[in-house]
């Protein structure tokens, strides 16, 4: 199972949302999944997971969650092999390893072409880094369902 996760802030207060689906190519969803989580920490610049790690701790804990693949909204190593992203730190905290993909719709310095993924008829690309083999997980962001970049 893949499952997608954001999460939107209201001051102290965040709401994750998660929907689950069998495969890439799916056009509906299995699942949907929802928290709301209180008393959350400041975004602090440079440390953007410790304030959005949590929340998605706190989605899959509340629902039993142990996705084969997880695919967030961020980056999983900031510079694309090394410099660890809100992906990886979730990877590293998960008891059960799930591949997580991370999909940003900006660069980050150190970014190479490499991650680079245009879909449907964009201009400008989307960002791909994973705890797993890129070119698969470029590959499987492509086949995913909709034909715009987001």
């Amino acid at each position: 199972m893949i499952l997608t996760i954001d999460v939107q802030y209201l001051d102290n207060t965040a709401f994750v949302a998660g929907i689950l689906f069998d495969s890439w190519d799916s056009e509906t969803l299995t699942v949907e999944y929802s928290s709301f989580i209180e008393n959350i920490a400041e975004y602090e610049p440079g440390s953007f997971y410790k304030r959005e790690l949590p929340c998605i701790l706190g989605l899959l804990k509340e629902h039993a969650l142990a996705p084969d693949v997880i695919v967030i909204d961020g980056y999983v190593y900031l510079d694309g092999k090394e410099r660890l992203g809100l992906g990886k730190r979730l990877y590293d905290a998960l008891e059960v390893k799930s591949e997580v993909i991370g999909v940003a719709k900006n660069s980050f310095a150190g970014i190479g072409e490499e991650h680079q993924l245009l879909r449907g008829s964009s201009k400008k690309p989307l960002f791909i880094t994973t705890t797993g083999d890129l070119e698969s997980a470029k590959a499987n962001i492509a086949k995913m369902h909709g034909e715009n970049r987001i």
